[in-house]
């Protein structure tokens, strides 16, 4: 039976561990100075952030009654000068820094220079999306932008030689950090440009904001913007951000992490080269199996071993085709035939005359019917037909006394004069 009584739980380790912190009085009033990071101010008045410097960090909160007396406004990259106790908090087992009082410590015009550029640059477009260039799949030749010592160049060479050695690598010696340090990245990226590069990894490694700033001035970034080869920016850890990160096509973390990023891992590749060797194999073995089954398939048919049967089938359709039009052109003459003696033995070519006495009698029915509407039988009738300026008269509107007009007989026309005017 096991003997569970020497195990503690994690409630009880924390709770120890965090009655040491608060009985050490070393951790009880602890002054340091750092930069603020991952700053978040709750609905409470409580804020949260990390404090980091070159190479760590530590979490820190201020409760809202000492927030309250601050005289500047906390963000990330404010450097910044606290005291507080160190603590355990108990539920997560972390340890952090509760601050009662909190300075700015001079650094925090940087920080307000980077966002000032930062909201320029990107008001012009500088970080849209729609200007990054793709990285290419397989580089032959990687350009370097970095110090020729330290670390980054070390950590930057021996990535891409292990993971893609057949790619050829070209260092632009520049410096990183100082006074000088801005424009010599910027003539180093034009130097870049003049040679068939199909990568340029751009940065250094990690420092304080002071040492990354070179990376944050304005020539470096519109220099990284117009070069038309594709950019890693890799400055600094991962923690870290300057302008070059946003302008670039690529940000990596680190040195190392763009370098990964650069170029393919030749492992990889090679399996997926066999994989493709594979998959190209059985695709040739099963297209050549398919194509002899279908060979097969055509040498062992009817038709092939047969061959006169295709054609005594094409001829017994032509000789059904024939047929079918001869017995069409027979039915279409005996219907003509037929047609014909119905013409031959009609009525009106045996009596022609009959057809003549019908026209005849038809021709003198409309004369007469002409006859009964033609006005000039009216007037042989006794009747008369009133004319004014060529138009006959039907009523004596339009007559005035003293006016003249024309009345016509059947043997003539009689030109007259109003002279009175009756209605009836």
């Amino acid at each position: 039976m096991n003997n569970n009584s020497k195990y503690l739980t994690v409630s009880v380790i924390n709770r120890y561990l965090k009655d040491q912190f608060d009985r050490n009085e070393h951790l009880r009033c602890v002054f340091l100075k750092g930069e603020i990071s991952n700053f978040k101010g709750h609905t409470t008045g409580h804020l949260y952030f990390s404090l980091k410097d070159e190479t760590s960090k530590i979490n820190a909160i201020m409760f809202s009654r000492n927030a309250n007396k601050l005289a500047f406004k906390p963000a990330d990259g404010t450097k910044v000068l606290v005291m507080g106790r160190i603590g355990v908090y108990e539920a997560s087992g972390s340890y952090q820094i509760y601050v009662e009082d909190m300075q700015e410590d001079g650094i925090g015009n940087l920080y307000i220079a980077f966002e000032k550029l930062k909201a320029k640059l990107a008001e012009e477009g500088l970080f849209d999306t729609k200007h990054k260039k793709t990285l290419p799949k397989y580089p032959t030749k990687i350009g370097i932008i970095t110090a020729p010592t330290g670390a980054a160049i070390k950590d930057i060479l021996s990535t891409i030689k292990r993971r893609y050695p057949i790619c050829q690598t070209i260092l632009f010696p520049s410096l990183v950090q100082g006074e000088y340090a801005a424009p010599d990245i910027v003539r180093n990226i034009k130097r870049a440009s003049t040679h068939d590069l199909d990568l340029l990894i751009v940065g250094r490694g990690g420092g304080s904001i002071e040492d990354l700033w070179a990376f944050n001035e304005e020539i470096v970034a519109r220099a990284i913007f117009e070069c038309d080869i594709p950019i890693i920016s890799a400055v600094g850890h991962e923690i870290d951000f300057t302008i070059a990160d946003f302008v670039a096509d690529h940000r990596a973390p680190t040195p190392t992490g763009a370098a990964e990023m650069a170029v393919p891992d030749i492992i990889d590749l090679s399996k997926y080269l066999n994989q493709l060797k594979i998959r190209l194999s059985e695709a040739v073995s099963k297209q050549v199996n398919y194509q002899k089954l279908y060979l097969d398939s055509i040498k062992s048919s009817f038709v092939i071993k047969n061959p006169m049967i295709m054609f005594d089938n094409r001829r017994q359709k032509l000789d059904i085709l024939l047929s079918n039009v001869k017995d069409a052109m027979n039915i279409y003459i005996t219907k003509e035939n037929h047609r014909l003696d119905k013409i031959k033995h009609a009525y009106i070519l045996k009596n022609p005359k009959i057809l003549y006495e019908n026209k005849k009698n038809k021709l003198s029915n409309l004369i007469d019917k002409l006859e009964l509407i033609n006005p000039l039988g009216i007037l042989k009738r006794g009747y008369a037909v009133a004319y004014k300026d060529g138009k006959v008269l039907s009523s004596i509107k339009g007559l005035k006394s003293q006016e003249q007009f024309a009345i016509r007989l059947q043997d003539g026309i009689i030109e007259t004069v109003v002279k009175n005017i009756k209605e009836i």
